[in-house]
């Protein structure tokens, strides 16, 4: 690592060390041709998340409180201590799947100059349930193949396209790089409660610049959410989509069953078929899997029926509200 680093890694953790130090770890054996530096920013963590990071030398820690946290918004303070040209974002529980991670993130700004942002690979943990797992597959699996770099920009007659629009602006952070000085100068991240990336992706296309899709620079990600859990998961994501604009259409008790025993029979096929089972994994996961699929579009149904403006409604809903609850349970209890 150099003063002078052409990447800047920016980590954003809370309570991240189930994860943190095989990123760490991932990041120190990088095959990068060029100095980067890897910066962290937490929010809070009360775990040993702050005792991980420090413990690496070279990594700079920059810690805000729990209650300055935002999604968009921390990310544009990495962007702002960031001594690159590029900012490489990671959440705390992405992993770099290999040595050329950083490498392939960072290609297609170097390949192409009209690319603004970059989109990297996801793959599921071996322990994801099924229903997790094929729909991160299928949603990257769906932006381009794995041999090469997908670009995605927009022409005027596409403009008016609001389901290619859709497709095109695509985005997660999770797992992503820009040009330090166009977030900067040109197009930040926006400061809303969720979606703050499918918000980016869509501003970026709109506006006229390209981003591309780098399936080469993949990394190990999944949500490790329990049942409860994940229902307020999509509740979260949904009700995000609602807020930055998305049309998200009602529908029925009667489709939520619908749409839920079509999906389970869906991935019962592909559990059947998957080789990453045992046969006793299989049979757990056809007979826990459904509850998950009644779960996401029960949350799904409530979330698409929920009034934007009965903020305690949301936060009945939310995950992210139950977490951030038990974090000032927690400091309150420790103080």
């Amino acid at each position: 690592m150099t003063p002078s680093p052409v990447v800047t890694v920016a980590i954003l953790t809370y309570n991240g060390e189930k994860y943190i130090e095989r990123i760490l770890k991932k990041l120190r054996k990088q095959d990068f041709a060029e100095p980067f530096e890897v910066l962290v920013i937490d929010s809070g963590s009360t775990d040993r998340t702050l005792e991980i990071v420090r413990s690496y030398e070279e990594v700079r820690l920059h810690e805000i409180p729990n209650s300055e946290f935002g999604h968009g918004k921390t990310r544009n303070l990495a962007a702002q201590l960031a001594n690159g040209e590029f900012v490489a974002y990671l959440t705390h529980d992405a992993v770099p799947s290999n040595r050329k991670w950083l490498s392939e993130l960072i290609a297609p700004f170097q390949r192409f100059p009209e690319v603004m942002a970059v989109l990297g690979k996801q793959v599921a943990r071996p322990r994801a349930f099924p229903l997790q797992k094929y729909e991160i597959h299928g949603m990257f699996r769906h932006l381009g193949p794995d041999f090469g770099t997908t670009l995605f920009y927009a022409t005027p007659d596409l403009l008016e396209d609001a389901a290619s629009i859709s497709v095109m602006s695509y985005y997660s952070d999770v797992n992503s790089a820009v040009r330090r000085k166009f977030l900067l100068e040109v197009i930040p991240y926006r400061d809303v409660r969720y979606a703050e990336d499918q918000m980016f992706g869509r501003d970026l296309i709109l506006a006229g610049y390209t981003k591309a899709y780098a399936p080469r620079a993949m990394v190990e990600h999944s949500n490790d959410l329990t049942l409860q859990e994940y229902g307020h998961r999509i509740f979260d994501e949904t009700v995000g989509l609602r807020q930055i604009g998305n049309d998200i259409p009602v529908i029925s008790r009667a489709a939520v069953v619908t749409y839920a025993a079509k999906g389970t029979i869906g991935d019962g096929i592909r559990i059947a078929r998957d080789r990453a089972y045992s046969w006793k994994r299989k049979a757990y996961w056809l007979t826990i899997n459904p509850a998950f699929h009644f779960a996401k579009w029960n949350a799904y149904r409530r979330s698409a029926l929920v009034d934007l403006d009965d903020h305690g409604a949301i936060q009945a809903g939310s995950l992210e509200h139950k977490r951030k609850v038990k974090h000032e349970q927690r400091s309150a209890e420790s103080a």
